[in-house]
């Protein structure tokens, strides 16, 4: 087939990269249209800096995908260059051979994504193949390189990407998944060696891995701030990545790079999709994801558009790092202005931590029939609450805080990506003495009354929403009340006590509203892990 005919038929058939299985909900494959939203994005901020001009029209710019899985990037890189550079370079041959030795360049993270991205962009899984669209390359890889990369084991971790030895330490034929990219202590040497010659990148745009199993599956491990940190490390002129949103707020490992992002003043665009079915059809990553723009001449203020389903909020000019978590709600840092005016404690001074009592959420050593000095502990499993029963002696954590009246508040609670949110799941009262295991966080005062007080404040709908700012997932750890001030406990609270209080303008009011629902305290429970 001729190159010609090759790239006429791309505007014709089905676009397979559409239609492809995602390889697991950390391993996504971007739709092309997305990609060309994250390349339109990169394109504008281009030709702002540059006078107008089109970045798909200078032969001398040179592209990186670190993490290549289907090429979608790399191709419609590919297909807007064909189209640019038609008047510099007129021949189609020279032009696509141009393009693809000298301009765009990509690292596969397994070997099948190898071959599928350079299906995509050479037509062919082997860049010297009988149908590739270039004769540049004498070898099977071209610039989309893949080789079987180790982990590097200290202590049972990979020193790189904290991936446990017991999971990922396989043998020849499985796929180790030690991304290249980020398994290198000089990327600048590995790249020149990946390559063959000095690189230096213009542009770095991707989709990395979002996270790996650290020790036999019991949890898992962010590795896409890797990515990010690794690509800034080679100080391209731009950088474009779509990756989780959790970074924002929480995360496990990702208090520096929080830190890092919100103080970086080279983010210039932020699109956040706080549903991730709106960016990846049928795949749920939890608090959804982003996609931003680095730009490492720019210095101030990020554009922040926020996108969920046809409602699109903004671009808003925000200052990253006004808080040590991104308030993703544009809308909201108005009503937090008011509340934090008041300069109050927070009610987290009175909130116990993770685990308070030192036993997680499957502890099973209590017994179901009450003894003599026994305390009710209380505990949540498989969505459903229940409570036993415990020795006093057998409580050797906290155990100052048994005889105190506690409101017990879930430590997780999803409830779907639907608005309006209940975004907390419902407290409950759990008298003097008692404990509980890790499915509960909890309040602790000294009275009954008190307990009640606390418990209409929680289920108010001023106190939740600003849990809301600060809760990105389903998990609410003691950091995520750290915005609701405290209150004396000698009434019951209303929204509308708390709104004249604050003073919280009918628009404010009307916001928070639709955001968060009325929770009522006695139509049973509704726990969600």
């Amino acid at each position: 087939m001729s190159v010609q005919a090759g790239f006429a038929l791309r505007g014709r058939n089905p676009d397979v990269l559409t239609c492809i299985a995602n390889l697991s909900n950390d391993e996504v494959f971007t739709p092309p249209e997305f990609a060309n939203t994250m390349l339109d994005t990169l394109a504008t901020a281009w030709a702002s800096d540059n006078g107008g001009a089109n970045i798909w029209a200078d032969r001398n710019v040179r592209f990186l995908d670190p993490c290549t899985k289907s090429g979608v990037f790399l191709r419609e890189i590919t297909n807007r260059l064909t189209e640019g550079l038609s008047e510099q370079i007129p021949d189609l041959q020279e032009r696509v051979d141009h393009i693809l030795s000298q301009q765009v360049f990509g690292i596969g993270i397994t070997h099948l994504t190898s071959m599928l991205a350079r299906r995509s962009v050479y037509c062919s899984k082997h860049a010297n193949g009988a149908h590739a669209i270039t004769r540049r390359f004498n070898n099977d890889t071209g610039n989309i390189w893949f080789e079987r990369t180790e982990h590097e084991w200290d202590k049972g971790k990979c020193v790189f990407c904290g991936a446990g030895q017991a999971s990922y330490d396989r043998g020849e034929g499985l796929e180790t998944h030690a991304y290249a990219f980020i398994h290198s202590n000089n990327i600048r040497t590995r790249l020149t060696e990946l390559f063959g010659g000095e690189m230096q990148f213009d542009v770095i745009v991707g989709n990395p891995p979002y996270q790996l199993g650290s020790d036999g599956g019991t949890r898992d491990v962010p590795i896409y701030q890797r990515f990010v940190e690794q690509a800034k490390s080679l100080q391209p002129r731009y950088m474009t990545m779509v990756i989780p949103s959790r970074w924002m707020a929480s995360g496990l490992g990702l208090t520096e790079f929080r830190r890092s992002m919100l103080e970086d003043r080279r983010i210039r665009e932020l699109i956040d999709f706080p549903a991730a079915s709106d960016v990846f059809p049928g795949v749920e990553v939890k608090a959804g994801v982003c996609y931003f723009l680095w730009d490492s001449t720019y210095d101030g203020d990020c554009s922040v558009t926020t996108v969920r389903g046809g409602d699109v909020i903004g671009p808003v000019t925000r200052n990253l790092g006004e808080y040590d978590v991104f308030v993703r709600d544009s809308q909201a840092v108005s009503i937090l202005h008011k509340v934090l005016r008041h300069n109050e404690s927070s009610i987290n001074t009175i909130l116990a931590r993770d685990k308070e009592f030192g036993w997680t959420s499957n502890f099973d050593g209590f017994h179901a029939r009450e003894k003599p000095g026994d305390i009710p502990l209380f505990f949540i499993r498989k969505m459903k609450r229940g409570n036993g029963y415990i020795e006093r002696k057998d409580v050797t954590k906290s155990a100052h805080l048994i005889d105190t009246w506690k409101v017990l508040v879930p430590q997780a609670f999803n409830g779907g990506d639907a608005i309006p949110h209940q975004i907390l799941g419902k407290p409950q009262i759990a008298p003097s003495p008692s404990v509980c295991t890790q499915s509960f966080l909890f309040f602790y005062v000294q009275s009954q009354n008190e307990a009640k007080s606390i418990q209409s404040y929680y289920s108010t709908r001023f106190f939740r929403f600003l849990v809301s700012v600060r809760k990105i997932t389903q998990h609410a750890t003691h950091s995520t009340y750290a915005w609701v001030p405290m209150q004396t406990w000698d009434r019951n609270w209303t929204d509308a006590v708390l709104y004249e209080k604050y003073g919280i303008s009918r628009e404010e009011q009307a916001y928070i509203e639709s955001q968060v629902r009325p929770m009522k305290l006695d139509d049973g429970e509704d726990e969600q892990a």
